[in-house]
């Protein structure tokens, strides 16, 4: 059945006729919608005058339904109640969801998964849903509550704030560093290079350091966890965001050679606009802090 809206009388009107039917009279229904009694009593002659219908017997004090506002009370209660049920299944359901995060790969395997053992120490009531995709999805569609996107933090229909540096960085491994703590751009150039494809932002890196990405030594891969591994085995030099190797670079895994000094692009959180459930907005404050 396709509702007719503009034959429908206004919702003020039938919430304030139900709640005084529900309750014998203006008086206590005005208490249960929070409003004085003379606002349900106009709600109730608006809705009489619309009908053409007398929906209340004024007696005395008291009030009494005839025939036709009994039929449309039991109708309204009926479609209240139905809604009323519905909602609260609907919410019900959204708060047993887990907290929904679209990411990279690598961002997730590097950044995020060291540090949620803090998290699920300190909520371990709130699921996740960690989901790596290396597309930007569309949160509204997709059903995600957050993302966590790298760029300059002006994408449209979406709250952005920042989260990490993802200032570009070379590193190599111990290994291959030998004795040395830095690498002048010659150097560089006559080492072997394990090289993310397809990523202009290092490419343009490279070059600023003198470097033509396509002259050096270098073995290509598909993805930033398999550079970063190919790099921890000393298989060459190699250009990452420093978020991703921090902890590399942390525990010695790993040797900063050279960082850029630029602050954009960087890894930001983004959600879509909106109310919040409190397990993602504790989800957000938590990410905040993890700065």
């Amino acid at each position: 059945m396709c509702i007719d809206w503009f034959r429908l009388p206004p919702l003020a009107s039938l919430r304030a006729f139900a709640a005084a039917a529900e309750h014998g009279g203006f008086t206590q229904a005005g208490r249960a919608l929070n409003v004085t009694h003379a606002a349900v009593a106009q709600q109730v002659r608006a809705l009489e005058d619309q009908l053409g219908l007398s929906l209340l017997r004024r007696d005395g004090r008291g009030l009494s339904l005839t025939a036709e506002g009994a039929e449309l009370a039991a109708a309204l209660s009926e479609g209240f109640a139905s809604i009323q049920r519905g909602i609260e299944a609907l919410k019900t359901t959204d708060a047993d969801r887990p907290v929904r995060v679209t990411l990279t790969a690598s961002f997730a395997a590097q950044w995020l998964m060291p540090r949620l053992r803090d998290f699920w120490d300190k909520n371990p009531d709130i699921g996740l849903a960690i989901l790596p995709d290396s597309a930007v999805v569309d949160l509204h569609r997709e059903r995600m509550d957050l993302g966590l996107r790298y760029g300059n933090g002006n994408w449209p229909g979406v709250e952005a704030v920042f989260l990490a540096s993802a200032r570009l960085v070379v590193v190599a491994a111990p290994s291959l560093m030998g004795d040395k703590m830095t690498l002048t751009p010659d150097e560089m150039r006559s080492m072997e290079w394990v090289i993310t494809q397809n990523w202009p932002e290092q490419d343009n890196y490279l070059r600023s350091l003198g470097l033509e990405p396509s002259e050096l030594s270098r073995t290509d891969f598909s993805t930033d966890e398999l550079s970063i591994s190919a790099a921890r085995q000393g298989l060459g030099l190699t250009v990452e965001s420093n978020a991703l190797v921090e902890n590399d670079l942390r525990e010695g895994r790993l040797r900063l050679v050279h960082e850029s000094q630029s602050q954009l692009p960087a890894y930001f959180i983004v959600w879509p606009p909106g109310p919040m459930r409190e397990e993602v907005r504790r989800f957000l404050r938590w990410l905040k802090s993890q700065k």
